[in-house]
Protein backbone atom coordinates (compact mmCIF):
# COMPACT_ATOMS: atom_id res chain seq x y z
CA UNK A 1 0.00 0.00 0.00
CA UNK A 2 3.21 2.24 0.91
CA UNK A 3 4.67 2.22 -2.69
CA UNK A 4 1.67 2.56 -4.37
CA UNK A 5 1.32 5.72 -2.30
CA UNK A 6 3.95 7.10 -2.80
CA UNK A 7 4.03 6.47 -6.92
CA UNK A 8 2.19 9.80 -6.81
CA UNK A 9 2.77 11.37 -3.30
CA UNK A 10 5.81 11.73 -0.82
CA UNK A 11 5.24 9.48 1.41
CA UNK A 12 7.51 8.72 5.10
CA UNK A 13 6.63 5.28 6.35
CA UNK A 14 7.44 4.18 10.34
CA UNK A 15 6.20 0.04 11.37
CA UNK A 16 7.25 -1.09 15.10
CA UNK A 17 8.59 -4.23 13.40
CA UNK A 18 12.34 -4.02 12.48
CA UNK A 19 11.52 -6.05 9.32
CA UNK A 20 8.85 -4.50 8.03
CA UNK A 21 11.38 -1.27 8.05
CA UNK A 22 13.84 -3.23 6.38
CA UNK A 23 11.38 -4.29 3.61
CA UNK A 24 9.85 -0.31 3.55
CA UNK A 25 14.08 0.84 2.89
CA UNK A 26 14.68 -2.22 0.38
CA UNK A 27 11.44 -1.01 -2.01
CA UNK A 28 13.24 2.70 -2.09
CA UNK A 29 10.83 4.33 0.99
CA UNK A 30 11.63 6.51 3.11
CA UNK A 31 11.84 5.12 6.68
CA UNK A 32 10.90 7.14 9.93
CA UNK A 33 12.80 6.58 13.26
CA UNK A 34 9.58 6.70 14.81
CA UNK A 35 5.99 7.28 14.74
CA UNK A 36 6.14 11.26 15.47
CA UNK A 37 9.01 11.56 13.22
CA UNK A 38 6.69 10.10 10.57
CA UNK A 39 3.94 12.21 10.77
CA UNK A 40 5.86 15.61 11.20
CA UNK A 41 4.36 18.24 8.68
CA UNK A 42 2.01 15.76 6.91
CA UNK A 43 -1.15 17.00 5.86
CA UNK A 44 -2.46 13.07 5.44
CA UNK A 45 -1.98 9.72 8.04
CA UNK A 46 -2.12 6.06 7.36
CA UNK A 47 -2.41 3.36 9.29
CA UNK A 48 -2.91 -0.84 9.49
CA UNK A 49 -2.82 -1.43 13.27
CA UNK A 50 -3.96 -4.94 14.32
CA UNK A 51 -6.54 -4.26 17.39
CA UNK A 52 -8.84 -1.77 18.49
CA UNK A 53 -7.08 -1.51 21.82
CA UNK A 54 -3.84 -0.98 19.75
CA UNK A 55 -5.18 1.53 17.75
CA UNK A 56 -6.52 3.49 20.60
CA UNK A 57 -3.79 3.40 22.24
CA UNK A 58 -1.56 4.66 19.28
CA UNK A 59 -3.80 7.66 18.64
CA UNK A 60 -5.32 8.42 21.85
CA UNK A 61 -2.31 7.25 24.36
CA UNK A 62 -2.78 6.31 28.29
CA UNK A 63 -3.36 9.51 29.69
CA UNK A 64 -0.78 12.47 30.00
CA UNK A 65 2.09 10.52 30.89
CA UNK A 66 2.18 8.24 27.40
CA UNK A 67 0.15 10.77 24.75
CA UNK A 68 -1.06 9.27 21.60
CA UNK A 69 -0.31 10.91 18.01
CA UNK A 70 -2.77 13.18 18.01
CA UNK A 71 -1.03 15.38 20.19
CA UNK A 72 1.61 15.39 17.61
CA UNK A 73 -0.45 15.56 14.17
CA UNK A 74 -0.19 19.33 12.62
CA UNK A 75 -3.76 20.68 12.35
CA UNK A 76 -6.43 19.51 10.20
CA UNK A 77 -4.58 16.81 9.37
CA UNK A 78 -6.91 14.02 7.81
CA UNK A 79 -6.28 10.50 9.61
CA UNK A 80 -7.37 7.21 7.27
CA UNK A 81 -7.15 4.27 9.88
CA UNK A 82 -7.10 1.46 7.37
CA UNK A 83 -7.56 -1.00 10.72
CA UNK A 84 -10.50 -3.80 10.68
CA UNK A 85 -10.72 -2.84 14.63
CA UNK A 86 -14.50 -2.60 16.76
CA UNK A 87 -17.36 0.53 15.84
CA UNK A 88 -16.72 1.97 19.16
CA UNK A 89 -13.47 2.18 19.19
CA UNK A 90 -13.10 3.91 15.63
CA UNK A 91 -16.11 6.96 17.38
CA UNK A 92 -13.98 7.40 20.28
CA UNK A 93 -10.89 8.08 18.13
CA UNK A 94 -13.05 10.28 15.60
CA UNK A 95 -14.44 12.70 18.91
CA UNK A 96 -10.58 12.77 20.12
CA UNK A 97 -8.96 13.63 16.44
CA UNK A 98 -11.97 16.61 16.22
CA UNK A 99 -11.08 17.60 19.98
CA UNK A 100 -7.51 17.92 17.72
CA UNK A 101 -8.42 19.91 14.95
CA UNK A 102 -8.48 16.53 12.81
CA UNK A 103 -10.79 14.43 10.71
CA UNK A 104 -10.60 11.06 11.56
CA UNK A 105 -12.14 8.18 8.98
CA UNK A 106 -12.08 4.66 9.44
CA UNK A 107 -11.55 3.39 6.10
CA UNK A 108 -10.75 -0.19 6.55
CA UNK A 109 -10.00 -2.74 3.12
CA UNK A 110 -11.21 -5.62 1.50
CA UNK A 111 -9.10 -7.57 -1.01
CA UNK A 112 -6.28 -9.19 0.54
CA UNK A 113 -2.23 -8.92 0.07
CA UNK A 114 -2.82 -9.63 -3.63
CA UNK A 115 -5.05 -6.09 -4.07
CA UNK A 116 -3.20 -4.81 -1.87
CA UNK A 117 0.33 -5.15 -3.97
CA UNK A 118 -1.96 -3.93 -7.05
CA UNK A 119 -3.58 -1.18 -5.57
CA UNK A 120 -6.93 -2.58 -6.63
CA UNK A 121 -8.19 -2.95 -2.67
CA UNK A 122 -11.55 -1.65 -1.92
CA UNK A 123 -12.41 0.56 0.72
CA UNK A 124 -15.37 1.32 3.80
CA UNK A 125 -15.55 4.76 4.44
CA UNK A 126 -17.08 5.68 7.63
CA UNK A 127 -17.15 9.50 8.70
CA UNK A 128 -18.72 12.76 7.14
CA UNK A 129 -19.65 12.72 3.89
CA UNK A 130 -18.88 16.45 2.68
CA UNK A 131 -15.88 15.66 3.36
CA UNK A 132 -15.38 12.06 1.60
CA UNK A 133 -14.36 13.80 -1.39
CA UNK A 134 -10.80 15.34 0.25
CA UNK A 135 -9.87 11.75 1.03
CA UNK A 136 -10.45 10.05 -2.35
CA UNK A 137 -7.40 10.73 -4.04
CA UNK A 138 -5.60 9.27 -1.53
CA UNK A 139 -7.05 6.33 -1.49
CA UNK A 140 -7.21 6.09 -5.11
CA UNK A 141 -3.68 5.47 -5.21
CA UNK A 142 -4.38 2.10 -3.11
CA UNK A 143 -7.32 0.92 -4.56
CA UNK A 144 -10.17 2.21 -7.22
CA UNK A 145 -13.22 1.16 -5.00
CA UNK A 146 -14.50 3.53 -2.35
CA UNK A 147 -17.53 3.12 -0.61
CA UNK A 148 -19.16 5.84 1.76
CA UNK A 149 -21.24 3.57 4.46
CA UNK A 150 -22.23 6.13 6.70
CA UNK A 151 -20.62 8.35 9.48
CA UNK A 152 -18.09 7.65 12.09
CA UNK A 153 -17.42 3.92 12.80
CA UNK A 154 -19.73 2.65 9.60
CA UNK A 155 -16.54 1.47 7.81
CA UNK A 156 -15.81 -1.17 10.52
CA UNK A 157 -19.48 -2.55 10.59
CA UNK A 158 -19.50 -2.66 6.88
CA UNK A 159 -15.94 -4.68 7.05
CA UNK A 160 -17.37 -6.99 9.71
CA UNK A 161 -20.45 -7.93 7.58
CA UNK A 162 -18.40 -8.53 4.77
CA UNK A 163 -16.08 -10.66 6.25
CA UNK A 164 -18.60 -12.92 8.39
CA UNK A 165 -19.95 -13.48 4.88
CA UNK A 166 -16.50 -14.30 3.11
CA UNK A 167 -15.78 -16.39 6.53
CA UNK A 168 -19.23 -18.63 5.96
CA UNK A 169 -18.94 -18.96 1.51
CA UNK A 170 -15.16 -20.23 2.24
CA UNK A 171 -16.66 -22.84 4.42
CA UNK A 172 -19.34 -23.83 2.20
CA UNK A 173 -16.54 -23.46 -0.98
CA UNK A 174 -14.50 -25.31 0.42
CA UNK A 175 -16.94 -28.18 1.78
CA UNK A 176 -18.66 -28.27 -1.69
CA UNK A 177 -15.04 -28.59 -3.30
CA UNK A 178 -14.12 -31.69 -1.21
CA UNK A 179 -17.04 -33.43 -0.99
CA UNK A 180 -17.15 -33.91 -4.76
CA UNK A 181 -13.42 -34.74 -4.54
CA UNK A 182 -14.10 -37.02 -2.37
CA UNK A 183 -16.85 -38.42 -5.05
CA UNK A 184 -14.26 -38.75 -7.47
CA UNK A 185 -14.92 -35.17 -8.73
CA UNK A 186 -11.85 -33.22 -10.11
CA UNK A 187 -11.74 -30.05 -8.08
CA UNK A 188 -11.00 -27.82 -10.74
CA UNK A 189 -13.45 -29.03 -12.88
CA UNK A 190 -15.73 -28.67 -10.23
CA UNK A 191 -14.88 -25.29 -9.74
CA UNK A 192 -15.67 -24.18 -13.22
CA UNK A 193 -19.14 -25.30 -12.76
CA UNK A 194 -19.44 -23.63 -9.92
CA UNK A 195 -18.35 -20.48 -11.63
CA UNK A 196 -20.87 -20.78 -14.30
CA UNK A 197 -23.33 -21.85 -12.15
CA UNK A 198 -25.81 -20.40 -8.68
CA UNK A 199 -22.70 -21.67 -6.65
CA UNK A 200 -20.13 -18.93 -7.89
CA UNK A 201 -18.49 -16.97 -5.23
CA UNK A 202 -15.35 -14.97 -4.72
CA UNK A 203 -13.87 -18.16 -3.01
CA UNK A 204 -14.37 -20.00 -5.86
CA UNK A 205 -13.45 -17.39 -8.62
CA UNK A 206 -10.84 -15.13 -6.90
CA UNK A 207 -9.23 -17.22 -3.64
CA UNK A 208 -9.76 -21.05 -4.17
CA UNK A 209 -9.39 -23.26 -0.74
CA UNK A 210 -8.68 -26.01 -2.79
CA UNK A 211 -5.06 -26.98 -3.16
CA UNK A 212 -3.52 -27.24 -6.85
CA UNK A 213 -6.60 -26.07 -8.00
CA UNK A 214 -5.45 -21.95 -8.42
CA UNK A 215 -1.90 -21.86 -8.91
CA UNK A 216 -1.61 -17.90 -7.30
CA UNK A 217 -3.81 -18.64 -4.47
CA UNK A 218 -2.37 -19.03 -0.77
CA UNK A 219 -3.83 -23.11 -1.24
CA UNK A 220 -1.49 -23.73 -3.86
CA UNK A 221 1.22 -22.25 -1.74
CA UNK A 222 0.83 -24.38 1.62
CA UNK A 223 -1.37 -21.86 2.40
CA UNK A 224 1.32 -19.09 3.33
CA UNK A 225 -1.08 -16.02 3.87
CA UNK A 226 -2.43 -14.11 2.55
CA UNK A 227 -5.43 -13.13 5.48
CA UNK A 228 -4.61 -15.15 8.77
CA UNK A 229 -6.51 -17.47 10.33
CA UNK A 230 -6.30 -15.43 13.07
CA UNK A 231 -7.20 -12.12 11.79
CA UNK A 232 -10.48 -14.04 10.40
CA UNK A 233 -10.98 -14.94 13.83
CA UNK A 234 -10.80 -11.58 14.82
CA UNK A 235 -12.89 -10.22 12.81
CA UNK A 236 -15.86 -12.93 13.19
CA UNK A 237 -15.75 -11.92 17.01
CA UNK A 238 -16.49 -8.39 16.24
CA UNK A 239 -19.36 -9.46 13.37
CA UNK A 240 -20.62 -11.35 16.80
CA UNK A 241 -20.26 -8.19 18.88
CA UNK A 242 -22.20 -5.96 16.66
CA UNK A 243 -25.00 -8.77 16.44
CA UNK A 244 -24.74 -8.76 20.35
CA UNK A 245 -25.49 -5.10 20.53
CA UNK A 246 -28.16 -5.42 17.57
CA UNK A 247 -29.89 -8.23 19.96
CA UNK A 248 -29.32 -10.57 16.34
CA UNK A 249 -29.05 -14.33 16.02
CA UNK A 250 -26.65 -15.16 13.81
CA UNK A 251 -26.39 -19.11 13.50
CA UNK A 252 -23.90 -19.41 10.22
CA UNK A 253 -21.99 -16.40 11.57
CA UNK A 254 -21.83 -18.07 14.84
CA UNK A 255 -21.08 -21.59 13.42
CA UNK A 256 -18.37 -20.06 11.39
CA UNK A 257 -16.55 -18.27 14.31
CA UNK A 258 -16.59 -21.49 16.13
CA UNK A 259 -14.88 -23.56 13.13
CA UNK A 260 -12.53 -20.78 12.52
CA UNK A 261 -11.79 -21.18 16.16
CA UNK A 262 -11.16 -25.03 16.51
CA UNK A 263 -8.94 -24.55 13.34
CA UNK A 264 -6.92 -21.64 15.54
CA UNK A 265 -6.95 -23.69 18.35
CA UNK A 266 -5.11 -26.69 16.21
CA UNK A 267 -2.16 -24.50 15.77
CA UNK A 268 -3.28 -23.17 12.45
CA UNK A 269 -3.57 -19.58 13.14
CA UNK A 270 -0.55 -18.51 11.15
CA UNK A 271 -1.62 -19.93 8.16
CA UNK A 272 -4.38 -18.38 5.64
CA UNK A 273 -7.58 -18.56 6.17
CA UNK A 274 -8.29 -20.54 3.48
CA UNK A 275 -6.85 -23.59 5.28
CA UNK A 276 -9.88 -24.27 6.42
CA UNK A 277 -10.90 -26.25 3.28
CA UNK A 278 -7.67 -28.78 5.66
CA UNK A 279 -10.36 -29.86 7.89
CA UNK A 280 -11.93 -32.04 5.04
CA UNK A 281 -8.80 -32.70 2.73
CA UNK A 282 -7.94 -36.72 2.89
CA UNK A 283 -4.77 -36.30 4.76
CA UNK A 284 -6.58 -34.59 7.54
Amino acid sequence: MARNVAQKMNVVVFDSNPAARDKATAAGLKVARSQEEAVADADTVISMLPSGPVASKFYIGEGDSRPGLLKSLPPSTDILDCSTIDAVTAKRISEAAAANGLSYFDTPVSGGVGAAAAGTLAFMIGGPKESVDRIQPVLATMGPKQFHAGPSGSGQIAKACNNMLLAIHMIGTSEALSMGARSGLDPAALSEIFKASSGRNWSVEVYNPYPGVMPTAPSSNDYAPGFMVDLMCKDLGLALDIASESNLNLPMGELASSLYTAHQSSGKGQLDFSSICQKYLPNE
